[in-house]
């Protein structure tokens, strides 16, 4: 009696346990749907976005071309503005050395001629001793007369002499054209003659020295040269 009371009181909560697992089968087989709208939904909002970001950027891209114009152009000014510098004291700096050059020239030509000059005192020196060794006397004797002028000729030898080292000396020599072989280059002719005794085409009369300037013709010499016979 106790046994069929518990089987009928406990039928019930039994029935209720059984069908309960049908319910819950029911609703889980209903979510997938939802959930795949919700991801359905998700995605197509993402898409939205990155749409959204790239209309962005695409209407942000005109701007950043438009910048980066802007700023190689303020590149190239600048670069320009240094270039101009750097001219303009290149400049400067060739003028100045124009200038310094031109000073170094003029002083070098003015101590040239300082040295020049100075060396041309010994001359004037001899030439004053050499004269003062010349006085008039009344009733000199002829003896005493030719010995004077003997010592003037030495004299003036010895002062051309001194005047040709200095003239050495600073680059100015003289061109020996005596017996040479004339050379059109140094030489300048003023005449011909014939000389049986010497070679045809040799300089056998000075009429005028010439003169080098550091190896460099200075002055041609003037000179007879002689004829070939006909």
């Amino acid at each position: 009696m106790i046994r069929g009371l518990l089987r009928t009181q406990t039928a019930p909560l039994r029935a209720a346990v059984i069908a309960r697992p049908a319910f819950n089968l029911r609703a889980t087989a209903a979510l997938p749907s939802s959930v795949r709208f919700y991801s359905e939904e998700a995605k197509k909002s993402e898409e939205e976005k990155k749409s959204e970001e790239t209309k962005e950027e695409s209407s942000e891209e005109p701007k950043d071309e438009l910048t980066l114009l802007k700023e190689s152009l303020e590149a190239s000014k600048q670069e320009t503005s240094q270039f101009k510098d750097r001219y303009l004291r290149a400049i400067a700096d060739f003028r100045n050395l124009q200038d310094s050059t031109k000073r170094e020239i003029q002083k070098s030509k003015e101590l040239a001629l300082k040295s020049f000059a100075r060396d041309l005192l010994e001359v004037a020196d001899t030439f004053d001793i050499a004269l003062k060794t010349l006085v008039k006397e009344e009733g000199a004797t002829t003896e005493k007369k030719n010995k004077e002028l003997d010592d003037l000729v030495e004299g003036v030898q010895l002062t051309q002499n001194m005047f040709l080292n200095t003239m050495k000396r600073h680059g100015l020599e003289q061109i020996e054209a005596m017996g040479e072989k004339f050379d059109p280059n140094v030489h300048e002719a003023t005449f011909e003659v014939p000389q049986p005794d010497k070679e045809a085409g040799t300089v056998f009369f000075v009429q005028q020295p010439g003169y080098f300037l550091n190896k460099r013709v200075l002055r041609p010499a003037k000179v007879g040269v002689v004829k070939a016979a006909e």
